[in-house]
């Protein structure tokens, strides 16, 4: 039986639910396992090699190598998982989320300093055409 997910319509957002869980599982234990220094070096000497240790998706592994955290959250990365792989990198949070919005390191601070990206046409699709959302959320 299919859940209806109203939330599936908010515009740049991918909701981390039980559906992303099972699909991102072995790219967030992939993730996981960086917690460990010796894996981290490992990953860092041959980055295709290990990933192919891991029964990811050949889209996860491109994704990885990219480093396209879109990508990966897309195909089913938890953000708090894959700041794990920024971490090896040597990179902040805020340089992680600044690389996903397309913005500047600076850029993306001043933004977030300022109160956050605006809600106007970023709460969902239907509120652009003015329909209504009739499933009982709160506009």
């Amino acid at each position: 039986m299919a859940i209806d997910k109203p939330y599936l319509d908010i515009p740049g957002t991918t909701v981390f639910d039980a559906d992303r869980s099972r699909q991102g599982y072995w790219l967030n234990q992939f993730c996981m396992s960086l917690m460990k220094a010796d894996n981290r070096e490992r990953f860092k000497s041959d980055e295709a090699g290990y990933l192919d240790e891991w029964p990811m998706t050949h889209d996860q592994k491109q994704a990885v190598l990219a480093r396209d955290m879109n990508r990966m959250i897309s195909l089913g990365g938890n953000i708090y998982f894959l700041a794990k792989i920024g971490a090896t990198d040597g990179k902040s949070f805020q340089q992680m989320a600044a690389s996903m919005t397309g913005m500047t390191e600076d850029e993306y601070r001043d933004m977030m300093v300022a109160g956050g990206r605006s809600p106007e046409g970023n709460r969902y699709v239907g509120e652009s055409t003015g329909a209504s959302r009739d499933d009982g959320a709160p506009e």
